[in-house]
């Protein structure tokens, strides 16, 4: 298992034709004891050992795919992703043991990392790391290069971005996501907690196996797996998904557990403590916006009924540090909620810190104190961090873990947000201008928006009105994509009366199966919709309620 995936993927399975030689030149015996082990006989005389690696990408026949952010690339000429896990192993033993390991590349390539190589040459650089684990942490990513460097905070943040057709570059990337850094540096209060960053773009135009895009997180850098399409989509989807990868740079590196410090590769030992590791830093990812004020409090409020919304789906009486620990097996299912409630645990302890000390203390000032506490070369004991926490803070905080974490006990939305004056209701209804109830899809093929399902009460009549299939490509001369849907909607639906004219253009496949553009009028409806788990400023909050969200929203 390599960790940040939560997922054993037995990486051993691409290895093949292990060889181990005696310092004479002779072959040893060795054994193959499972996919992922060998046994070397007459070991003391060992001086080498030989295999070959098969790439991840390339793996069609896979019944178990590897997720391609944690996967392994090699692309003649073109592309190497060195996710080093999928290419080196260790010893028993000897994890902590130094690694150095060369790699020899075509002059024209350069190699993408956050590492700093000890010698470079024209067609090779050498790596040296202190331990295997920091090996594991630092995958590196080799073409024809196209980078930049961006200067925040103390650190020097490499963009790297592999685009097969050329359609995005990294100076583009760089330059969208500066923004969100510089309101995360902020947020940690001005300088970046580590020297050197790195983002590994890897941008494909084929179809993948596991049919999933997204990142996976490391120390000093993060490697990303996205669709090869609009520069500006693919950028806006990267800068999401980096501000919660960005913030792993806290935990776990500053703040981990024993099972994290020193990983069992082959056998892992899930930690009970998800919630902070994911959670939190979900949390944060989506808190710096509003802080930094890139979010308004109501759009803010919106993210958080999101996160309510998606917790929904999980089962919401397993507590969360069993969830944890059963992450891997018994409650992989499970798994996906450490994006939703645990976000939802970090935000009803931020606002219960911020209540007991009259606003003056929250949960990045709690970070702050833990990453003092522990730091990069010493863990916390799985078992000892709600007492460690509680130390920190107030005896209430071992409460809100004993139910709420560690318990059974739901959330208690309605006293979280009560604290900071937001009602919240979990079911309310509200009338609103509508081109009916639609059920949207997206065609990645073809890169449109589809229609998946729609009430028989719409905007349109039978005969010449919407169908399911048809996509979206304008709504009243408005171009519609992802990223415009929102807005689009907002000027020409919800803020129009019923009655109001309505053009749709919509792409339909004919009986050739030619898509063809196709011209639809209507006129907009008025719906009384049900809506679950609604958030709103309290316009009557008292004084100390203002404090207190003010102080959640805006302060250290």
């Amino acid at each position: 298992m390599v960790p940040g995936t939560y997922s054993v993927d037995n990486f051993g399975r691409y290895l093949s034709d292990f060889k181990a030689y005696a310092k004479n030149g002779q072959l040893l015996e060795t054994e193959k004891l499972d996919d992922n082990r060998w046994r070397i006989k007459n070991a003391s005389s060992l001086a080498k050992i030989t295999y070959w690696i098969d790439d991840t990408f390339q793996d069609t026949a896979a019944t178990h795919p590897i997720f391609e952010p944690s996967g392994t690339n090699i692309e003649a000429n073109q592309n190497f992703l060195l996710n080093t896990h999928g290419f080196m192993g260790y010893f028993d033993n000897l994890k902590r043991l130094p690694y150095e390991f060369t790699v020899l590349k075509p002059q024209n390539f350069y190699g993408s990392t956050a590492l700093k190589a000890v010698k470079t040459t024209p067609t090779s650089d050498i790596y040296v790391v202190p331990t295997y684990m920091e090996l594991v942490d630092s995958p590196v990513m080799y073409s024809v290069p196209d980078t930049t460097v961006l200067h925040i905070g103390g650190a020097d943040v490499l963009v790297s971005i592999y685009s097969p057709g050329k359609k995005v570059k990294a100076n583009y990337v760089g330059a969208i996501i500066r923004s969100t850094l510089e309101a995360q540096k902020n947020y940690l209060g001005g300088k970046l907690p580590v020297p050197r960053y790195a983002f590994l773009i890897y941008l494909s135009d084929k179809p993948n196996k596991t049919g999933a895009y997204g990142a996976l997180e490391h120390s000093y850098s993060s490697v990303y797996y996205m669709p090869e399409a609009d520069p500006e989509r693919i950028a806006q989807q990267i800068v999401s998904i980096a501000a919660h990868e960005f913030f792993h740079i806290v935990t776990p590196l500053s703040i981990h557990a024993e099972q994290i410090h020193d990983f069992d590769y082959n056998n892992p030992k899930m930690s009970e403590h998800l919630w902070l590791y994911e959670g939190v830093t979900e949390y944060a990812a989506t808190h710096v916006q509003v802080n930094q004020k890139i979010l308004t409090p109501e759009a803010y409020l919106g993210k958080l009924r999101n996160y309510i919304i998606g917790a929904s789906r999980y089962n919401d009486t397993l507590p969360f540090t069993a969830m944890s620990k059963g992450a891997l097996d018994k409650h992989a299912n499970q798994y996906g909620n450490v994006y939703q409630k645990g976000a939802l645990i970090g935000l009803g302890l931020d606002i219960k810190l911020r209540e007991l000390s009259n606003g003056n203390y929250g949960i990045r000032r709690l970070m702050q104190d833990l990453a003092l506490t522990y730091g990069k070369n010493k863990a916390f004991k799985d078992e000892e961090l709600f007492d460690k926490i509680t130390a920190l803070t107030f005896p209430e905080i071992r409460d809100f873990f004993r139910k709420h974490v560690e318990g059974n006990q739901p959330l208690p939305y309605t006293d979280i947000f009560k604290t900071v004056g937001v009602i919240y209701q979990p079911v309310s209804t509200e009338e609103k201008v509508s081109l009916g109830r639609l059920e949207l899809g997206y065609d990645a093929k073809a890169q449109k928006l589809t229609l998946e399902n729609l009430t028989e009460t719409n905007a349109f009549n039978k005969k010449n009105g919407l169908r399911v299939g048809d996509q979206l490509w304008a709504l009243n001369n408005k171009t519609l994509t992802p990223e415009s849907l929102s807005t689009v909607f907002k000027n020409e639906v919800y803020t129009r009366t019923p009655g109001d004219e309505i053009t749709v253009v919509v792409g339909r496949e004919n009986k050739r199966g030619k898509i063809k553009l196709k011209k639809l009028k209507g006129h907009l409806i008025k719906i009384t919709e049900e809506k679950q788990y609604v958030l709103q400023i309290d316009s009557a909050a008292s004084p100390q309620q203002k404090i207190i969200r003010d102080s959640w929203l805006y302060n250290n």
